[in-house]
């Protein structure tokens, strides 16, 4: 069992920045790629960015590439992510993820622990 607390969020105009974080606890939570998915109402949870156990490899999703930036501190067991020049279609709640495969990492059934989630909305 991992269990994910996450920190951070909230509102921002088009522009602006936001950091989120999120610590790990539980059973050998820093053996598992740990990431970041979001999601908007009526649509599919989408992969953000993620980082492997060892963090020698940062993916991210292409609507982020550039703007956002993933760290991970696995002495802390904590991820966090730097959001850059949001824009208001970054609007949604953004959660952490514990998953396994270093193949389908953006793939959202291959992560088995969540976070709560965090609502971010940028303003135009």
């Amino acid at each position: 069992q991992v269990r994910l607390a996450q920190i951070g969020g909230g509102v921002v105009q088009a522009g602006g920045t936001l950091r989120l974080s999120c610590t790990a606890s539980g059973r050998t939570p820093t053996a598992y790629l740990l990431g970041w998915f979001r999601q908007a109402p009526g649509k599919e949870r989408e992969f953000v960015a993620t980082s492997t156990h060892d963090v020698a490899n940062l993916y991210y999703g292409d609507s982020v590439k550039g703007r956002f930036t993933m760290s991970r501190d696995n002495t802390e067991a904590t991820i966090y992510l730097q959001m850059n020049n949001l824009e208001p279609e970054d609007t949604d709640v953004y959660y952490c993820a514990a998953g396994w495969s270093t193949v389908r990492y953006k793939d959202r059934n291959y992560y088995d622990y969540w976070g709560s989630g965090t609502q971010v909305a940028v303003s135009p």
